[in-house]
Protein backbone atom coordinates (compact mmCIF):
# COMPACT_ATOMS: atom_id res chain seq x y z
CA UNK A 1 0.00 0.00 0.00
CA UNK A 2 1.59 3.12 -1.31
CA UNK A 3 0.77 6.77 0.68
CA UNK A 4 2.05 9.80 1.22
CA UNK A 5 4.53 8.85 4.47
CA UNK A 6 7.65 9.98 3.07
CA UNK A 7 7.09 13.32 3.71
CA UNK A 8 5.98 12.60 7.17
CA UNK A 9 9.13 10.75 7.36
CA UNK A 10 11.06 14.06 6.42
CA UNK A 11 12.70 11.16 3.32
CA UNK A 12 14.52 14.21 1.45
CA UNK A 13 16.45 15.58 4.53
CA UNK A 14 18.24 12.22 4.80
CA UNK A 15 18.47 11.36 1.02
CA UNK A 16 21.77 12.01 0.66
CA UNK A 17 22.70 9.17 3.33
CA UNK A 18 21.08 6.53 1.53
CA UNK A 19 23.53 4.22 -0.21
CA UNK A 20 21.86 3.36 -3.74
CA UNK A 21 23.78 -0.27 -5.09
CA UNK A 22 23.38 -1.05 -8.23
CA UNK A 23 24.32 -4.75 -9.47
CA UNK A 24 25.22 -5.67 -13.29
CA UNK A 25 25.21 -8.86 -14.87
CA UNK A 26 26.98 -10.32 -18.44
CA UNK A 27 25.89 -13.15 -19.81
CA UNK A 28 27.72 -15.29 -22.98
CA UNK A 29 27.30 -18.31 -24.39
CA UNK A 30 30.62 -20.03 -23.04
CA UNK A 31 30.55 -22.29 -19.85
CA UNK A 32 31.47 -19.22 -17.66
CA UNK A 33 28.30 -17.81 -17.41
CA UNK A 34 28.26 -15.09 -14.59
CA UNK A 35 25.21 -14.66 -12.55
CA UNK A 36 23.81 -11.70 -11.57
CA UNK A 37 24.44 -11.12 -7.44
CA UNK A 38 23.07 -8.40 -4.88
CA UNK A 39 24.48 -6.55 -2.32
CA UNK A 40 25.80 -7.78 0.42
CA UNK A 41 25.27 -4.75 2.27
CA UNK A 42 23.92 -5.22 5.93
CA UNK A 43 23.34 -1.90 7.23
CA UNK A 44 19.56 -0.77 7.05
CA UNK A 45 19.56 2.33 9.25
CA UNK A 46 21.80 4.39 10.93
CA UNK A 47 21.65 8.18 10.37
CA UNK A 48 18.94 7.44 8.06
CA UNK A 49 18.00 4.90 5.71
CA UNK A 50 21.04 3.03 3.89
CA UNK A 51 20.42 1.70 0.38
CA UNK A 52 16.62 1.65 0.23
CA UNK A 53 15.42 3.54 -2.19
CA UNK A 54 13.01 6.60 -2.06
CA UNK A 55 9.75 4.30 -2.32
CA UNK A 56 10.57 2.31 1.05
CA UNK A 57 7.77 2.77 3.71
CA UNK A 58 4.48 0.59 3.71
CA UNK A 59 2.05 1.19 6.26
CA UNK A 60 -0.44 -2.11 7.05
CA UNK A 61 -3.82 -1.88 6.50
CA UNK A 62 -5.77 0.03 9.14
CA UNK A 63 -2.43 0.79 10.96
CA UNK A 64 -1.94 4.98 11.38
CA UNK A 65 -0.47 5.84 8.71
CA UNK A 66 1.60 8.61 10.17
CA UNK A 67 2.97 6.64 13.18
CA UNK A 68 6.62 6.82 12.40
CA UNK A 69 9.05 9.63 11.98
CA UNK A 70 12.78 10.38 12.20
CA UNK A 71 13.84 12.43 15.41
CA UNK A 72 17.31 13.96 15.99
CA UNK A 73 16.80 13.95 19.87
CA UNK A 74 16.69 10.31 20.47
CA UNK A 75 19.19 8.98 18.85
CA UNK A 76 21.86 6.01 19.91
CA UNK A 77 25.37 6.86 19.58
CA UNK A 78 23.76 8.80 16.58
CA UNK A 79 22.26 11.92 15.21
CA UNK A 80 19.14 10.35 14.28
CA UNK A 81 16.66 7.44 14.86
CA UNK A 82 13.57 6.42 13.91
CA UNK A 83 10.43 7.09 16.25
CA UNK A 84 7.02 5.39 16.17
CA UNK A 85 4.09 6.93 18.20
CA UNK A 86 1.80 3.57 18.48
CA UNK A 87 -2.02 5.82 18.83
CA UNK A 88 -4.36 5.14 21.52
CA UNK A 89 -6.86 2.34 20.59
CA UNK A 90 -9.32 4.34 19.36
CA UNK A 91 -7.73 6.96 16.92
CA UNK A 92 -9.72 7.67 14.28
CA UNK A 93 -6.79 7.31 11.56
CA UNK A 94 -5.16 3.70 12.98
CA UNK A 95 -5.35 1.42 16.07
CA UNK A 96 -2.34 0.38 16.22
CA UNK A 97 1.19 1.05 13.88
CA UNK A 98 2.38 -1.32 11.69
CA UNK A 99 4.74 -0.88 8.47
CA UNK A 100 7.40 -2.59 6.75
CA UNK A 101 10.43 -1.42 5.34
CA UNK A 102 11.08 -2.63 1.60
CA UNK A 103 14.13 -2.21 -0.49
CA UNK A 104 12.71 -0.03 -3.67
CA UNK A 105 14.58 -2.17 -6.05
CA UNK A 106 16.73 -5.50 -6.09
CA UNK A 107 16.84 -7.52 -3.05
CA UNK A 108 19.96 -8.08 -0.79
CA UNK A 109 22.23 -11.25 -0.21
CA UNK A 110 22.11 -11.82 3.33
CA UNK A 111 23.61 -15.74 3.11
CA UNK A 112 27.06 -14.28 4.97
CA UNK A 113 25.02 -12.71 8.16
CA UNK A 114 22.94 -14.83 10.72
CA UNK A 115 20.57 -12.33 12.62
CA UNK A 116 18.80 -8.97 11.84
CA UNK A 117 19.87 -6.59 15.17
CA UNK A 118 18.69 -3.22 16.44
CA UNK A 119 18.57 -1.15 19.48
CA UNK A 120 15.47 -0.07 20.56
CA UNK A 121 13.92 1.56 23.54
CA UNK A 122 10.04 3.13 24.57
CA UNK A 123 8.85 5.90 26.46
CA UNK A 124 7.59 3.60 28.82
CA UNK A 125 8.08 0.06 29.65
CA UNK A 126 6.00 -1.99 26.44
CA UNK A 127 5.51 -5.05 24.72
CA UNK A 128 5.61 -5.16 20.95
CA UNK A 129 3.49 -7.06 19.75
CA UNK A 130 5.22 -8.48 16.80
CA UNK A 131 8.51 -7.19 14.89
CA UNK A 132 11.10 -8.96 12.22
CA UNK A 133 11.78 -9.20 8.62
CA UNK A 134 11.01 -10.82 5.26
CA UNK A 135 7.80 -8.97 4.62
CA UNK A 136 7.72 -7.47 1.09
CA UNK A 137 4.09 -7.34 0.59
CA UNK A 138 4.59 -10.00 -2.24
CA UNK A 139 4.46 -13.15 -1.54
CA UNK A 140 6.67 -12.94 2.19
CA UNK A 141 8.32 -16.01 1.75
CA UNK A 142 11.18 -15.83 4.17
CA UNK A 143 9.24 -13.45 6.94
CA UNK A 144 10.53 -13.74 10.44
CA UNK A 145 8.95 -13.06 13.28
CA UNK A 146 9.96 -12.62 16.93
CA UNK A 147 6.63 -11.68 19.16
CA UNK A 148 6.15 -9.93 22.33
CA UNK A 149 9.25 -8.38 22.92
CA UNK A 150 9.51 -6.53 25.61
CA UNK A 151 11.33 -3.15 25.44
CA UNK A 152 12.12 -0.77 28.56
CA UNK A 153 13.30 3.02 28.88
CA UNK A 154 16.50 2.76 28.28
CA UNK A 155 18.68 1.63 24.83
CA UNK A 156 18.69 -2.26 24.50
CA UNK A 157 20.54 -4.18 22.17
CA UNK A 158 17.81 -6.95 20.35
CA UNK A 159 18.40 -9.75 17.97
CA UNK A 160 16.37 -11.52 15.26
CA UNK A 161 17.90 -14.65 14.44
CA UNK A 162 17.73 -15.79 10.82
CA UNK A 163 16.34 -19.25 10.23
CA UNK A 164 18.78 -20.35 7.77
CA UNK A 165 20.67 -17.76 5.90
CA UNK A 166 21.95 -20.20 3.03
CA UNK A 167 18.04 -19.09 1.66
CA UNK A 168 17.80 -15.79 1.72
CA UNK A 169 19.82 -14.84 -1.34
CA UNK A 170 17.95 -11.52 -2.74
CA UNK A 171 15.57 -10.58 -0.17
CA UNK A 172 13.90 -6.95 0.07
CA UNK A 173 11.87 -7.18 3.42
CA UNK A 174 13.91 -5.47 5.85
CA UNK A 175 12.03 -5.24 8.98
CA UNK A 176 8.45 -4.97 9.61
CA UNK A 177 6.91 -4.44 12.53
CA UNK A 178 2.96 -4.17 14.57
CA UNK A 179 2.66 -3.10 18.00
CA UNK A 180 -0.65 -2.04 19.64
CA UNK A 181 -2.16 -1.61 22.90
CA UNK A 182 -3.44 -4.41 24.54
CA UNK A 183 -0.42 -4.21 27.02
CA UNK A 184 -1.31 -0.16 28.02
CA UNK A 185 -5.30 -0.90 28.35
CA UNK A 186 -5.55 1.29 25.01
CA UNK A 187 -3.37 3.86 25.85
CA UNK A 188 -0.96 5.18 23.13
CA UNK A 189 2.82 5.95 23.35
CA UNK A 190 6.20 5.82 21.70
CA UNK A 191 9.24 3.65 20.90
CA UNK A 192 12.41 3.82 18.92
CA UNK A 193 14.58 2.45 16.74
CA UNK A 194 17.82 2.72 15.30
CA UNK A 195 21.50 1.29 14.11
CA UNK A 196 19.14 -1.49 12.27
CA UNK A 197 21.58 -3.71 10.75
CA UNK A 198 22.32 -7.86 10.07
CA UNK A 199 25.23 -8.89 11.10
CA UNK A 200 27.48 -12.38 11.79
CA UNK A 201 27.45 -12.34 15.05
CA UNK A 202 28.61 -15.39 14.91
CA UNK A 203 27.06 -16.67 18.73
CA UNK A 204 23.87 -17.93 17.15
CA UNK A 205 23.99 -21.93 18.14
CA UNK A 206 22.12 -25.06 18.90
CA UNK A 207 19.64 -24.30 16.36
CA UNK A 208 16.60 -26.55 17.36
CA UNK A 209 13.34 -26.05 14.60
CA UNK A 210 10.18 -26.93 15.33
CA UNK A 211 6.79 -27.78 13.19
CA UNK A 212 3.41 -28.14 15.25
CA UNK A 213 5.34 -26.75 17.91
CA UNK A 214 7.29 -29.24 18.61
CA UNK A 215 4.20 -32.04 19.35
CA UNK A 216 3.91 -35.69 17.61
CA UNK A 217 0.18 -34.85 15.74
CA UNK A 218 -1.69 -38.03 14.79
CA UNK A 219 -4.70 -36.93 12.33
CA UNK A 220 -7.55 -37.98 10.13
CA UNK A 221 -6.59 -37.54 6.20
CA UNK A 222 -8.78 -37.09 3.64
CA UNK A 223 -7.83 -37.77 0.02
CA UNK A 224 -8.18 -34.75 -1.42
CA UNK A 225 -8.39 -32.44 1.20
CA UNK A 226 -5.32 -30.29 1.75
CA UNK A 227 -3.51 -29.28 4.83
CA UNK A 228 -1.53 -26.62 6.04
CA UNK A 229 1.77 -26.97 8.72
CA UNK A 230 1.40 -24.26 11.30
CA UNK A 231 3.55 -23.53 14.66
CA UNK A 232 7.09 -23.47 12.47
CA UNK A 233 9.10 -22.14 14.93
CA UNK A 234 13.29 -21.79 15.02
CA UNK A 235 14.91 -21.49 17.96
CA UNK A 236 18.86 -20.35 18.54
CA UNK A 237 20.86 -19.61 21.96
CA UNK A 238 22.53 -16.86 21.84
CA UNK A 239 25.95 -15.77 23.35
CA UNK A 240 24.27 -14.34 26.56
CA UNK A 241 22.07 -17.42 27.04
CA UNK A 242 18.79 -16.68 26.04
CA UNK A 243 16.92 -19.06 23.76
CA UNK A 244 15.09 -17.26 21.13
CA UNK A 245 12.49 -18.29 18.90
CA UNK A 246 11.28 -16.65 15.98
CA UNK A 247 8.49 -17.81 13.65
CA UNK A 248 9.77 -19.43 10.68
CA UNK A 249 7.80 -19.21 6.62
CA UNK A 250 7.68 -22.84 5.42
CA UNK A 251 10.70 -21.56 2.89
CA UNK A 252 12.52 -22.54 5.77
CA UNK A 253 12.00 -25.66 5.93
CA UNK A 254 12.74 -29.08 4.05
CA UNK A 255 9.36 -31.64 4.25
CA UNK A 256 9.65 -34.73 4.16
CA UNK A 257 6.83 -37.32 4.13
CA UNK A 258 7.16 -41.26 4.67
CA UNK A 259 5.14 -42.40 1.78
CA UNK A 260 4.33 -39.47 -1.44
CA UNK A 261 1.94 -41.65 -2.81
CA UNK A 262 -0.40 -40.90 0.14
CA UNK A 263 0.68 -37.23 1.17
CA UNK A 264 3.41 -34.66 -0.63
CA UNK A 265 4.27 -30.95 0.99
CA UNK A 266 4.80 -28.51 -1.09
CA UNK A 267 7.50 -25.67 0.06
CA UNK A 268 4.67 -23.23 1.17
CA UNK A 269 4.03 -25.96 3.71
CA UNK A 270 0.93 -27.79 1.86
CA UNK A 271 0.21 -31.52 2.88
CA UNK A 272 -1.62 -32.19 -0.38
CA UNK A 273 -3.71 -36.02 0.97
CA UNK A 274 -3.46 -37.91 -2.88
CA UNK A 275 -4.06 -41.33 -1.82
CA UNK A 276 -5.14 -44.20 1.01
CA UNK A 277 -3.11 -45.27 3.48
CA UNK A 278 -0.42 -43.87 6.38
CA UNK A 279 2.39 -41.14 6.43
CA UNK A 280 4.33 -39.20 8.40
CA UNK A 281 5.25 -35.68 7.63
CA UNK A 282 8.48 -34.17 9.07
CA UNK A 283 10.39 -31.28 8.35
CA UNK A 284 13.84 -29.85 9.07
CA UNK A 285 15.83 -26.81 8.32
CA UNK A 286 19.69 -27.04 7.19
CA UNK A 287 19.43 -30.43 7.94
CA UNK A 288 18.76 -30.30 11.84
CA UNK A 289 15.58 -32.26 12.27
CA UNK A 290 12.99 -30.52 12.97
CA UNK A 291 10.69 -31.42 16.63
CA UNK A 292 7.11 -32.54 16.01
CA UNK A 293 5.45 -34.45 13.17
CA UNK A 294 2.22 -35.47 11.70
CA UNK A 295 1.17 -38.94 10.80
CA UNK A 296 -1.72 -38.95 8.98
CA UNK A 297 -4.26 -42.01 8.62
CA UNK A 298 -6.20 -41.75 5.20
CA UNK A 299 -8.95 -43.85 5.12
CA UNK A 300 -11.26 -42.22 2.47
CA UNK A 301 -12.66 -38.99 0.55
CA UNK A 302 -14.19 -35.80 2.40
CA UNK A 303 -17.59 -36.07 3.89
CA UNK A 304 -19.36 -32.68 3.27
CA UNK A 305 -21.61 -31.34 5.94
CA UNK A 306 -25.75 -31.46 5.27
CA UNK A 307 -26.81 -28.79 2.86
CA UNK A 308 -28.61 -26.15 4.25
CA UNK A 309 -32.43 -26.09 3.53
CA UNK A 310 -33.54 -23.38 1.11
CA UNK A 311 -34.58 -20.34 3.16
CA UNK A 312 -35.87 -16.83 1.88
CA UNK A 313 -32.84 -14.63 1.97
CA UNK A 314 -34.80 -11.87 4.43
CA UNK A 315 -34.81 -14.42 6.99
CA UNK A 316 -30.48 -15.30 7.10
CA UNK A 317 -27.81 -13.50 7.89
CA UNK A 318 -25.17 -16.23 5.86
CA UNK A 319 -21.65 -15.60 7.44
CA UNK A 320 -19.97 -19.04 5.91
CA UNK A 321 -22.19 -20.74 3.94
CA UNK A 322 -21.75 -22.22 -0.05
CA UNK A 323 -25.84 -22.28 -0.01
CA UNK A 324 -27.00 -18.08 1.10
CA UNK A 325 -25.02 -15.37 -0.08
CA UNK A 326 -22.44 -14.52 2.49
CA UNK A 327 -22.24 -10.51 4.20
CA UNK A 328 -18.12 -9.54 4.56
CA UNK A 329 -16.49 -10.83 6.92
CA UNK A 330 -13.13 -9.27 8.38
CA UNK A 331 -11.23 -12.35 9.28
CA UNK A 332 -11.78 -16.36 9.82
CA UNK A 333 -8.95 -16.10 12.05
CA UNK A 334 -8.52 -12.70 14.20
CA UNK A 335 -4.41 -14.51 15.21
CA UNK A 336 -4.71 -13.03 18.54
CA UNK A 337 -1.14 -11.88 19.55
CA UNK A 338 -1.98 -11.67 23.19
CA UNK A 339 0.37 -14.55 23.68
CA UNK A 340 -2.55 -17.59 24.17
CA UNK A 341 -3.99 -18.13 20.75
CA UNK A 342 -2.38 -21.31 19.32
CA UNK A 343 -5.39 -22.04 16.79
CA UNK A 344 -3.89 -22.14 13.52
CA UNK A 345 -6.08 -22.45 10.21
CA UNK A 346 -9.12 -20.52 9.05
CA UNK A 347 -7.05 -17.85 7.08
CA UNK A 348 -8.32 -18.78 4.53
CA UNK A 349 -10.78 -21.68 4.39
CA UNK A 350 -9.96 -24.45 1.94
CA UNK A 351 -11.68 -25.29 -0.81
CA UNK A 352 -12.72 -28.86 -1.47
CA UNK A 353 -13.76 -29.37 -5.07
CA UNK A 354 -15.67 -26.06 -4.80
CA UNK A 355 -16.77 -25.88 -1.45
CA UNK A 356 -14.82 -23.61 1.65
CA UNK A 357 -14.33 -25.49 4.62
CA UNK A 358 -13.45 -24.07 7.74
CA UNK A 359 -10.00 -26.40 8.91
CA UNK A 360 -8.93 -25.23 12.55
CA UNK A 361 -5.90 -26.74 14.36
CA UNK A 362 -4.34 -26.33 17.80
CA UNK A 363 -7.57 -24.69 18.56
CA UNK A 364 -7.82 -23.16 21.83
CA UNK A 365 -9.88 -20.22 20.87
CA UNK A 366 -10.46 -18.30 17.36
CA UNK A 367 -12.68 -15.14 16.16
CA UNK A 368 -14.42 -14.57 13.23
CA UNK A 369 -14.70 -11.12 12.96
CA UNK A 370 -17.28 -8.81 11.03
CA UNK A 371 -16.46 -5.28 12.98
CA UNK A 372 -12.84 -3.85 11.53
CA UNK A 373 -13.56 -3.29 7.78
CA UNK A 374 -17.04 -4.05 7.43
CA UNK A 375 -19.89 -3.37 9.13
CA UNK A 376 -21.11 -5.77 12.72
CA UNK A 377 -24.35 -8.04 11.97
CA UNK A 378 -27.38 -6.80 12.97
CA UNK A 379 -29.01 -10.08 14.40
CA UNK A 380 -31.59 -8.05 15.95
CA UNK A 381 -34.69 -9.64 13.61
CA UNK A 382 -32.95 -13.07 13.72
CA UNK A 383 -34.18 -16.12 16.25
CA UNK A 384 -31.22 -18.80 15.95
CA UNK A 385 -27.70 -19.12 14.83
CA UNK A 386 -26.60 -22.57 12.96
CA UNK A 387 -23.00 -24.10 12.42
CA UNK A 388 -22.13 -27.37 11.52
CA UNK A 389 -19.16 -28.65 13.62
CA UNK A 390 -17.10 -31.80 12.72
CA UNK A 391 -14.53 -32.88 15.31
CA UNK A 392 -11.18 -34.55 13.87
CA UNK A 393 -9.74 -36.39 16.89
CA UNK A 394 -11.13 -38.78 19.78
CA UNK A 395 -13.49 -36.63 22.06
CA UNK A 396 -12.88 -36.91 25.90
CA UNK A 397 -15.38 -36.77 28.44
CA UNK A 398 -14.19 -33.69 29.58
CA UNK A 399 -14.37 -32.00 26.43
CA UNK A 400 -16.32 -28.85 25.23
CA UNK A 401 -16.42 -26.33 22.59
CA UNK A 402 -18.11 -23.16 23.81
CA UNK A 403 -19.77 -20.34 21.09
CA UNK A 404 -19.78 -17.20 22.07
CA UNK A 405 -20.82 -13.44 20.48
CA UNK A 406 -19.50 -10.36 21.43
CA UNK A 407 -21.83 -7.34 20.43
CA UNK A 408 -20.12 -3.81 19.93
CA UNK A 409 -16.83 -4.45 20.11
CA UNK A 410 -14.66 -2.12 21.96
CA UNK A 411 -17.47 -0.05 22.93
CA UNK A 412 -19.93 -0.44 25.15
CA UNK A 413 -18.92 -4.37 24.31
CA UNK A 414 -21.35 -7.29 26.45
CA UNK A 415 -20.71 -11.14 25.11
CA UNK A 416 -22.80 -14.12 26.02
CA UNK A 417 -21.78 -17.90 25.47
CA UNK A 418 -22.92 -21.19 25.07
CA UNK A 419 -21.40 -24.48 25.67
CA UNK A 420 -21.45 -27.71 24.53
CA UNK A 421 -19.91 -31.07 26.42
CA UNK A 422 -18.38 -34.16 24.75
CA UNK A 423 -21.90 -35.99 24.83
CA UNK A 424 -23.02 -33.10 22.06
CA UNK A 425 -20.11 -34.64 19.28
CA UNK A 426 -19.52 -37.32 17.62
CA UNK A 427 -15.81 -38.60 15.93
CA UNK A 428 -15.51 -37.56 12.68
CA UNK A 429 -19.24 -36.68 11.79
CA UNK A 430 -21.01 -33.11 11.27
CA UNK A 431 -23.08 -32.27 14.01
CA UNK A 432 -25.65 -29.43 13.34
CA UNK A 433 -26.02 -26.93 16.23
CA UNK A 434 -29.26 -24.96 15.93
CA UNK A 435 -28.53 -22.18 18.93
CA UNK A 436 -31.52 -20.19 19.81
CA UNK A 437 -29.98 -16.69 20.17
CA UNK A 438 -31.84 -15.82 23.44
CA UNK A 439 -29.27 -18.43 25.18
CA UNK A 440 -26.47 -15.45 24.67
CA UNK A 441 -28.45 -13.49 27.10
CA UNK A 442 -27.26 -10.70 25.22
CA UNK A 443 -29.95 -7.69 25.49
CA UNK A 444 -28.52 -5.89 22.49
CA UNK A 445 -27.56 -7.93 19.42
CA UNK A 446 -27.46 -5.65 16.83
CA UNK A 447 -23.40 -4.96 16.42
CA UNK A 448 -22.25 -8.06 16.79
CA UNK A 449 -18.76 -8.14 15.73
CA UNK A 450 -16.98 -11.21 16.94
CA UNK A 451 -18.14 -15.37 16.95
CA UNK A 452 -15.81 -17.02 18.99
CA UNK A 453 -14.81 -20.91 19.15
CA UNK A 454 -13.75 -21.78 22.60
CA UNK A 455 -12.07 -25.22 23.50
CA UNK A 456 -9.19 -24.67 25.69
CA UNK A 457 -7.52 -27.06 23.71
CA UNK A 458 -9.53 -29.83 24.60
CA UNK A 459 -10.52 -30.15 21.38
CA UNK A 460 -8.21 -28.98 19.09
CA UNK A 461 -9.03 -29.66 15.36
CA UNK A 462 -12.65 -28.85 14.04
CA UNK A 463 -14.09 -28.40 10.32
CA UNK A 464 -16.78 -25.85 10.19
CA UNK A 465 -19.44 -24.90 7.96
CA UNK A 466 -22.43 -23.14 7.50
CA UNK A 467 -22.65 -20.31 9.41
CA UNK A 468 -25.82 -18.05 9.92
CA UNK A 469 -28.02 -16.41 11.41
CA UNK A 470 -31.61 -17.45 10.08
CA UNK A 471 -35.64 -16.55 11.77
Amino acid sequence: MKNNTYKHLQFILFMSLGITVFYSCERGFSDDVQFATFSNTGDIFTDGPIGLGSDFYFPFMGSKATAASFTDENGFESEVAIRIDVPNADDPEGSFAGAILRIDGSGRDLTGFDALTFYAKASQGVVIGEIGFGQDFLENRFQVTRTNLSLSTQWTKYIIPIPDPSRLIEERGMLWYSAGTDDTDGLGYSFFLDEIRFEKLGTIAQPSPAILNGVDAEQTGFVNIPLELSGLTQTFNTASGENITVIATPAYFDFESTDIEVARVSELGIVSVVGLGQATITGSIGNVAAAGSLALDVTGSFDFAPIPPPRDPDDVISIFSDAYANVPVDFFNGFFTDGFQTTEGGAPPIDVNGDAIINYTMLNFVGIGTFEEVPSIDATEMTTLHIDIKVNENIDPGDFITIELLNSVGTNETSGSVTFNASTFITDEWVGLDIPLDDFGLADRSQIGLLFFISDATISDIFVDNIYYFR
